[in-house]
């Protein structure tokens, strides 16, 4: 299968790497990390299961005229647009976001004729050094139409996924598994990034309130959007991740250390937006995406 990764940073990278074990991929990458590939591979380091730990995937910075039959899309969410955009002037057969937040596979669809999948990745990877990727803990990939059902597409996908060794789940909900995961996000990623934590101490008071609160907003709206998602369901998935994540600093986390733009907007900020459109408040959420968005105002981030 011929695959394109667009957005090949830490956790494209991952993903990407194990698959160019058996299939023909293609990295769109930043500069250095692009180039470090090219020259002498890619290096996969920490918990990658049997095969090489370096192989040789093709590296770019331009992701524009690619041929694929599968994109997968793991970009920040506020350059979903852009990359589709990309992907647009090319000849790619189908698409699977395994991005954070909600309403990038929406976004892409309205920009590409492929069918987009959607999908949800667990895994915890960082890249060390340009050309060298590392997992920092094995998780799951969850994908899926991105509407629910079932499709061979997506089973083939899946197939392809677990045959390099990636913990592979194709399902037909993947709207409940969408706002499952934005759940958890809501609650972890803004407390932790506000407060320089690691994950694991949202599962201690103070945090425990607030990031509960959040979670517990998340599956409300989640409700009033026609998704069944119990309180009950989404705390336990939110208390999960964060008890196997505890030592691992969240991405919003990184980005503030990084002083990079967030994606506030894709997760808590889509969440107030959502309990807008449907008459109701959300408070804990809309407290959290003030705070982080006046965090990059302040550093012209936005």
């Amino acid at each position: 299968m011929e695959i394109v990764v667009f957005g090949a940073g830490s956790l494209g990278s991952l993903v990407g790497g194990l698959l160019a074990r058996d299939h023909d991929v293609t990295l769109v990458a930043r500069e250095t990390h692009a180039r470090a590939v090219r020259e002498s591979g890619l290096c996969l380091e920490g918990d990658v299961g049997d095969g090489p730990s370096r192989v040789f995937p093709t590296a770019t910075t331009d992701g524009t005229g690619l041929e694929a039959d599968l994109a997968v899309v793991t970009v920040k969410s506020f350059d979903t647009a852009a990359a589709a955009d990309s992907l647009a002037t090319g000849s790619i057969e189908a698409v699977l976001s395994l991005q954070n937040g909600m309403g990038n596979e929406t976004t892409l669809a309205t920009r590409l004729e492929a069918p987009v999948l959607a999908g949800t990745a667990t895994y915890g990877a960082i890249v060390q050094e340009p050309g060298v990727v590392e997992c920092t803990g094995r998780g799951e990939i969850v994908l899926g139409p991105r509407n629910g059902g079932s499709s061979a597409r997506a089973d083939r996908v899946g197939e392809a996924f677990a045959a390099v060794g990636l913990e592979t789940t194709v399902v037909d909900d993947m709207p409940r598994r969408l706002w499952e995961k934005l759940a958890v996000n809501a609650g972890i990623n803004p407390v932790t990034a506000l407060t320089a934590t690691e994950n694991g101490m949202i599962l201690e008071e103070p945090a425990a309130d607030l990031a509960r609160a959040a979670t517990r907003e998340t599956a409300r709206i989640a409700r009033a959007c026609d998704v069944s998602l119990s309180n009950r369901e989404a705390l336990a998935a939110m208390e999960t991740v964060a008890e196997a994540t505890a030592a691992n600093t969240s991405s919003m986390a990184q980005d503030i250390i990084a002083e990079r733009r967030t994606e506030i907007d894709a997760i808590n900020g889509y969440i107030v937006a959502r309990a807008a459109e449907n008459g109701l408040e959300a408070p804990t959420n809309r407290t959290l995406t003030a705070l982080i968005r006046t965090w990059e105002q302040g550093r012209d981030l936005r």
